[in-house]
Parts: structure tokens; sequence; C-alpha cells
């Protein structure tokens, strides 16, 4: 991995670390879940790092990856923005995550009920513009809004926008750049899509 090994349980593979993922999730939703998971801290953890999954998560205040998978300190490299999408920031950590600190999966994450895209569906239907930085959010949304109107769904087209943006940037990130491609070819890399589910704390994969 080119770095210190502060936990070994988190060298797993991809699969192993998208089972782990799953398993904390469902320990999360069953009320078994650790929450103390962030009071012990293994001396290890002051020196180095080796999280075995990243997480490309909304800000939504009602979303936190270490809680809805049960995850302690160490475990999880999560970044995070409005709407869940794929920046040069973003996608720097994302490299530093995976190529640097050894992570396997990659999970891009959106949820029911995103602000974020609510707010790229009215820019697009009234050509209303946000203050600030904020229309750069709905703007960089837009193609799955748009998508999602012309395709028609059973879902909402808010919940099928948030699964088309999802899907939009687990292909960015799978295509982005030589660091990731490579991790993907040679399979030492996971990018997979999830769906959190605000109501119930599920997580459903919907991009694999």
């Amino acid at each position: 991995m080119g770095h210190a090994v502060a936990k070994h349980e988190n060298i797993l593979t991809p699969s192993q670390a998208l089972e782990r993922l799953l398993s904390g999730n469902a320990r999360y939703l069953a009320g078994v879940d650790s929450p103390d998971s962030f009071q012990y801290q293994p001396d290890t953890l002051a020196e180095s790092q080796n999280p075995y999954a990243c997480i490309l998560g909304c800000a939504d205040s009602r979303v936190s990856p270490e809680h809805c998978f049960d995850e302690g300190q160490g475990d999880l490299f999560v970044t995070r923005i409005a709407g869940n999408f794929v920046t040069q920031e973003i996608l720097g950590s994302l490299e530093y995550g995976t190529a640097v600190l050894g992570a396997s999966l990659i999970m891009v994450l959106g949820h029911t009920g995103c602000g974020a895209i609510g707010a790229a569906i009215k820019a697009v239907d009234s050509d209303e513009d946000f203050p600030g930085h904020i229309q750069g959010i709905a703007t960089a949304l837009s193609p799955a809004v748009t998508q999602a109107t012309s395709e028609g769904s059973t879902d909402s087209r808010a919940v099928s926008a948030t699964r088309i943006n999802v899907a939009l940037n687990v292909d960015k990130l799978r295509n982005a750049t030589p660091v990731l491609r490579k991790l993907v070819r040679e399979e030492r890399l996971r990018i997979v899509g999830g769906l959190y589910h605000v109501a119930t704390g599920a997580v459903e994969i919907i991009v694999d």
C-alpha cells in the first residue's frame, strides 16, 4: 500500500469491503450498531491510516456514513459535497484515499429528499438563478434532472434524478483518471453507487 498499516482488519478485497459496508448498515437498521465506536482510538491511528472504503456523499446533515455503516475512526475516507458529485478536489481526494491510503472501494452515496437535487429541478424547470455559488451546484446536477425528465420513471422525478446522478458520477470516477482506471482494471478497486433512504436508514445498492 505504500503506507503504515494502522488497522490490519481494514486490508480487504473490493468485494469484502462492500460486504462489510452492507453488514454495517444491517447492524445500524437492526439497532445493534456500536454508538461508542469513536470513543476508542487505536494508538496506531495517531501515526497513520488505512481506511478500507471511500465514500463520496452528500453534505446533508441527516446522512452520516460513519453512523449508517456502523464504522469507527480510521475505517472510512469520507468526502462530502451537496449533491454528491465529482469535482477536481473530490477526485484528488479519492485518488489519495485509494492510490495512497489503499482503500479498495469507492461508494457514491446519494439520498432521498436531496435539497441539491430539488434546487437543480427548480433551475431546470423555471430557469431560477440561485445566489452565490449555489447555482454552480444546481448546474452540475442538471444533467441528471434532464435525463430523469426525458426518461420518465415510476419513481418521483427527484428520486429518479438522484439515482441517475449517482450513476453518472460512478461512471465519471470509473473513467476519469489513469489513477482510478488502472486500479479498477487491475481489480484492486471497485466503484459502486448507493442510495440512502432517509426515512428508514437503509442503503440500497443501485450501481454495482
